[in-house]
């Protein structure tokens, strides 16, 4: 516990007492990424992260332990995920292929394309290309990557990471990312575009999502993956050069 005179040295029950917000934080993270992530992979390193809390948190720190601990944890889950390469390269390189095809398909066309057309373009049958959009489940509109200079140089995330207090998010959607971002999403297929804020503003998750939607929640993953790529093609064509 924390007190007014300074922290205990009792790290086991400190480590005890907040195991569930780890948990909770792991499952919140899990439901976004593919099946081959195991969630007793996050909750280690999300423990980790909390015995790291622990150890540096001060009363004067201005914030509650939880809000800090909270930070500590989420930054040690998303550590563990860089560094496991948790998107194998054989499903980056179906989701950038995807991309490519819908970027040229909508300078052809002036519009989305459908899936049909994605898949045609492709050479897939629309079952193979639905398949690969199930197995690109937890694909991300931005990768630590894509803020690398072309010159191997600093990455964008490095240099607004560079202390404790730093919110590399808040500095992304400050810049010109947000506007382009907004134009993007507002230029998806409308069931797309329903998706998308479901998911993300409301926090519903896939199953309350394909309720909602009349379909599955396969479909829905699938659904998802497409989105994605159609922003990150979209993006590409703007003036905004983040996501590579």
């Amino acid at each position: 516990m924390y007190t007014a005179k300074g922290k205990t040295n009792n790290t086991d029950q400190m480590l005890k007492q907040h195991s569930g917000l780890v948990k909770k934080m792991a499952y919140q993270l899990k439901a976004k990424l593919p099946s081959c992530v195991e969630l007793d992979d996050l909750v280690q390193a999300g423990m980790i992260g909390l015995m790291d809390a622990i150890q540096r948190y001060e009363d004067n720190h201005g914030a509650q332990f939880e809000t800090y601990a909270s930070q500590r944890v989420r930054g040690a889950m998303l550590d563990e995920l860089r560094g496991a390469d948790w998107l194998p390269r054989g499903i980056r390189k179906n989701m950038r292929d995807i991309e490519v095809a819908v970027q040229q398909l909508e300078q052809k066309h002036g519009r989305p394309p459908t899936e049909s057309e994605i898949a045609k373009h492709m050479n897939f049958t629309l079952e193979d290309y639905y398949d690969v959009l199930s197995d690109c489940q937890g694909h991300q509109l931005i990768y630590y990557e894509d803020f690398q200079d072309d010159d191997g140089g600093e990455h964008f995330l490095d240099r607004y990471v560079d202390d404790d207090t730093s919110d590399p998010v808040k500095s992304l959607l400050q810049s010109d990312f947000r506007e382009a971002l907004i134009d993007s999403i507002d230029h998806l297929p409308e069931r797309e575009k329903m998706l998308m804020g479901l998911y993300y503003e409301q926090e519903l998750n896939l199953k309350e999502i394909g309720a909602i939607m009349s379909v599955s929640e396969s479909r829905v993953c699938q659904l998802h993956s497409q989105a994605v790529a159609r922003l990150r093609a979209s993006m590409r064509d703007k003036s905004w050069t983040g996501v590579a």
